[in-house]
């Protein structure tokens, strides 16, 4: 009977965990308002400015949990995501 030798795996290198990157939450493609938006959460420990929400106006400061949201849809490709805007969550769901 044959012996059973151990299979051999190649060693792939050791890619360290983004943690910063799953703090922020996973970008996804929302369908609403008559086209396709990119919406990427934004942890209030990443966010070091303040914005204008344009759903309500106010301000979104630095220091709040937000999301950030472009155009998934655009022919203009670069230029939509020049054209994102910072929107309190609340003001995104409800729009």
């Amino acid at each position: 009977m044959p012996s059973r030798r151990p299979s051999r795996r190649r060693a792939t290198e050791h890619v360290p965990l983004d943690v910063e990157r799953l703090m922020q939450g996973v970008r996804r493609v929302e369908r609403r308002a008559g086209g396709e938006w990119h919406v990427q959460p934004m942890a209030a420990h990443a966010a070091v400015k303040d914005y204008s929400c344009p759903g309500c106006g106010q301000s979104v400061t630095a220091g709040t949990a937000h999301v950030v949201v472009w155009r998934a849809d655009s022919i203009f490709g670069e230029r939509a995501i020049e054209d994102r805007r910072h929107w309190h969550t609340g003001c995104w769901r409800a729009a």
